[in-house]
């Protein structure tokens, strides 16, 4: 692995966390949303999940950064950062189809793109770093527990 570059680091985790701030601010009041839908057994309290999705997207940053900064083949890296930017992308348009436009089913096929990609991203970071790969872990249980709490929303309110 090459030396550490902080400013590259920085950019891959603020990166992330502006992408997830953003994608929060166009989706709207997560708790006006439950004003209007039946919740879901299990719905964590609201204030747990800003505090989940800022630790992962500094994470999911810094898996990306530590691909970035691998020695390994630049088509590699190349491959496994657009699987990155790809699942970075439908995390980011997950939160508008669900909350913004309440579209409840569009949103779980997006949320089980995002779950494919994840696994996708983990397998390639796998190959170039398995820490960075392995750090994305949470993630994908998190986005599993997530691709439940849409789907049930769904269901108990059709």
């Amino acid at each position: 692995m090459k030396k550490h570059n902080i400013s590259d680091m920085l950019i891959y985790i603020i990166s992330a966390e502006v992408i997830g701030a953003v994608s929060a601010l166009l989706s709207g009041g997560f708790s006006d949303f439950f004003d209007k839908y039946q919740e879901p057994p299990l719905l964590p309290p609201a204030w747990l999940f800003p505090v989940v999705w800022t630790i992962l997207y500094a994470v999911m940053g810094y898996s990306a950064y530590l691909i970035h900064n691998s020695d390994a083949d630049p088509v590699q890296k190349k491959n496994s950062l657009t699987i990155y930017w790809v699942q970075l992308a439908l995390n980011f348009s997950w939160s508008i189809v669900f909350f913004r436009f309440e579209a409840l089913w569009a949103a779980f096929a997006v949320i089980m793109a995002l779950w494919v990609m994840i696994i996708a991203m983990i397998a390639s970071f796998r190959k170039i770093s398995p820490a960075a790969a392995y750090m994305n872990i949470p993630y994908l249980i998190w986005v599993t527990f997530a691709a439940y709490l849409n789907l049930a929303t769904a269901l108990i309110n059709r």
